[in-house]
């Protein structure tokens, strides 16, 4: 938690930077804000400060209906410190607590519910389960603000099966009934529109730079500010294309998706596609002090892949030749195996290819030694029949695959912050000319130095 004094400086200044590192609720009208409220700004004797929405909201306080909490980045000042926590959340967030149980988490997590329960209770002072209510909760008042969707389809979309409980859950913990919070919205579009804040500065030039040379025609779009893509969850299909408005410090993200049960986990992935919950001023102070001497690009963000499989595919298809062969061999497999969104969303696009189509062709098509077709096959194979392919572990394996192919993969297809690709020959050579210096004293933001000495 920053000290009160920091706060207090951040909420007077509207301060964008701090947006989603703490939260100011008013003591005397019981609501709590974002520090870039627009509202005038209450005395501080009668402000409590909070590091996340779920403590404010645990404490009795509703969310602020002109900064909206719901819209702020979340903050990952904490990531790296507890990496059970953070795959919890991250599971919660794609919606395994909807579709099972607190049991079945912790199976996959791989330790007891008391010690889940726990760490959630020392994090946030809830339960998992609370926690996920109230993300739902977040999500759906997102969606009343921001789109003309029904209520029921809200409910249906933030993870409700029931109207019922809809309506009692967001009255709990927002003091509002979903009619009223849509009374208060204006949406200007009859499409689903989402805005995703991100916290300045994001060089947006330098992500669009890089995702420009490696943009797969048909299954992704880029322009000079905007970048879309077909995506697969589950078995929902769909696709989006995100804005970005610097001016507001956020994306306008227009999303068609054909299973509105998985939109939530699908937004969240977008977020994390592009970084947007990066506090690229703390990681930079940090890779500043760690290595002297090293010019950074401010906000610099890590540009991600929709998933783990696809990530692993290009850095299979990528090894050991030049960028455009890389991207030359992946625009020929997804031309010849990536399937049509269909009619129904958009029959001219194609979404990356699934294992099983991977793993039944020849992949003769592709221009390449056959060791590294049959790497391709016997890794879309394994992930096929795979019950935790997440584990890039038991990537290593499989004959073909080294520890730059799953490092890459873990850093573009998970985001992970601390991935360090000590093999890449630019990055040895940009290393070489700071003088050698230490790439362990970056950690837990290794991944970030590694796209600076990219970018340097």
């Amino acid at each position: 938690m920053l000290n009160k004094a920091t706060c207090h400086r951040a909420r007077l200044a509207r301060d964008a930077r701090f947006d989603g590192r703490f939260f100011t609720a008013v003591t005397t009208t019981g609501i709590y804000c974002r520090p870039v409220c627009p509202a005038n700004p209450p005395q501080e004797h009668n402000v409590v400060y909070f590091d996340s929405a779920v403590e404010a909201a645990q404490a009795g306080y509703r969310p602020c209906l002109r900064c909206r909490p719901d819209s702020a980045p979340g903050s990952p000042a904490w990531k790296g410190a507890n990496t059970t926590l953070e795959r919890a959340l991250r599971l919660i967030n794609q919606g395994v607590l909807q579709q099972g149980n607190l049991v079945e988490l912790c199976e996959r997590l791989g330790i007891g519910e008391r010690y889940l329960r726990q760490l959630f209770q020392k994090r946030f002072g809830v339960s998992p389960k609370t926690y996920a209510l109230y993300q739902q909760c977040l999500f759906a008042k997102q969606l009343l603000h921001q789109t003309r969707l029904p209520v029921t389809d809200v409910a249906y979309a933030s993870g409700f099966r029931s109207i019922r409980r809809f309506n009692d859950c967001f009255k709990q913990h927002m003091k509002l009934n979903p009619s009223q919070l849509r009374h208060y919205a204006r949406p200007e579009h009859e499409e689903l529109m989402l805005t995703l804040a991100y916290r300045p500065p994001l060089a947006w030039e330098h992500l669009r730079h890089f995702l420009t040379r490696r943009l797969i025609d048909g299954q992704e779009w880029l322009g000079d500010d905007f970048y879309g893509r077909t995506f697969v969850w589950g078995e929902a299909k769909g696709h989006f294309t995100a804005t970005h408005d610097p001016q507001r410090h956020c994306f306008n993200v227009a999303l068609s998706i054909d299973d509105l049960s998985v939109l939530q986990a699908v937004v969240g992935n977008i977020r994390r596609l592009l970084d947007l919950d990066a506090d690229t001023q703390a990681i930079e102070n940090h890779l500043n002090a760690a290595i002297p001497g090293l010019p950074l690009v401010p906000g610099l963000r890590l540009p991600g892949m929709w998933d783990l499989f696809e990530a692993g595919v290009r850095a299979i298809l990528g090894q050991q030749i030049s960028e455009l062969a890389a991207r030359r061999l992946v625009q020929n497999l997804v031309d010849a195996l990536g399937e049509p969104l269909g009619a129904s969303l958009d029959d001219q696009r194609r979404c990356f290819p699934t294992p099983a189509s991977i793993a039944a062709s020849d992949l003769s098509f592709l221009k390449m030694i056959s060791a590294r077709r049959d790497t391709l096959r016997r890794f879309a194979e394994w992930y096929r029949d795979s019950e935790t392919p997440e584990d890039t572990t038991q990537w290593l394996a499989l004959k073909g695959i080294g520890p730059w192919t799953v490092d890459y993969a873990r850093l573009r297809g998970l985001s992970h912050p601390d991935i360090w690709l000590s093999g890449d020959l630019v990055v040895k050579k940009k290393l070489h000319a700071l003088d050698d210096a230490d790439p362990h004293q970056a950690a837990p933001w290794r991944s970030y130095l590694t796209l600076q000495l990219w970018n340097h």
